[in-house]
């Protein structure tokens, strides 16, 4: 008896960890920045099958939902994410699935070259330049590291990020302890100042509808 119940106190401290520190990471290196026009920017994982999996339907779904509700013009979704094993952009992957399944019939662009996070950085950021604030969707995690690499690679354009609706208490709650020791490896790199939580955070904006209209260029985290 005691056993099972030491079992169960410690499996419920490891879900109420990984949910803790998946809801630090989601708050890190955001503002509560203001303006009309805003960009989604979901992030591929790697994908070689001909659909989109579990994991990028997901970040899909995240990013949709992440659009703030009046539409503003300019505002659009920017899938990133290259071709693995020779198949399909995931890119191209996210954007069937989001017009073919959810059906969002908003702005979008591909963003269809990128083979690591840096480089999702790197390539979207051309079709950030016109926004008033900017949403990086992901796992937690994942999405700090790419909010990281924006505020290296051109921090003005960092002053203009947003939370994402990329985290949700409950969601994935199972293997949230397993999402943040993997987080806590792949953000090994970050300084100490890039973890912390923002004094401020932006509120999770619902999802609206926005026509998916293709542009060249993509990305997914493949280094550490």
């Amino acid at each position: 008896m005691r056993r099972r119940t030491g079992l169960a106190m410690a499996g419920a401290a490891a879900l109420a960890w990984g949910e803790w520190l998946n809801w630090r990471w989601s708050r890190a290196l955001v503002g509560n920045g203001g303006g009309a026009a805003e960009a989604v920017v979901v992030l591929g994982y790697r994908n070689p099958q001909a659909t989109a999996n579990r994991i990028n339907r997901w970040r899909v779904r995240a990013g949709i939902r992440s659009l703030a509700a009046d539409g503003a013009h300019g505002t659009r979704v920017i899938f990133s994410g290259g071709a693995t094993s020779g198949g399909a952009a995931e890119a191209q992957l996210m954007s069937d699935y989001a017009t073919s399944v959810l059906g969002f019939d908003g702005t979008a662009l591909l963003e269809d070259r990128s083979g690591t996070t840096w480089e999702n950085i790197t390539n979207v950021i051309p079709l950030l330049e016109d926004v008033d604030r900017i949403k990086i969707v992901s796992q937690p995690a994942h999405a700090l590291k790419a909010r990281a690499y924006l505020r290296r690679q051109r921090p003005d354009l960092a002053e203009r990020l947003v939370r994402a609706d990329d985290y949700r208490p409950g969601e994935w709650m199972a293997v949230k302890p397993l999402l943040a020791l993997y987080g806590l490896w792949t953000l090994r790199g970050l300084k100490a100042g890039e973890r912390k939580p923002s004094l401020w955070t932006a509120a999770a904006a619902p999802a609206s509808r926005t026509v998916l209209r293709r542009s060249d260029a993509g990305g997914v985290d493949r280094r550490p």
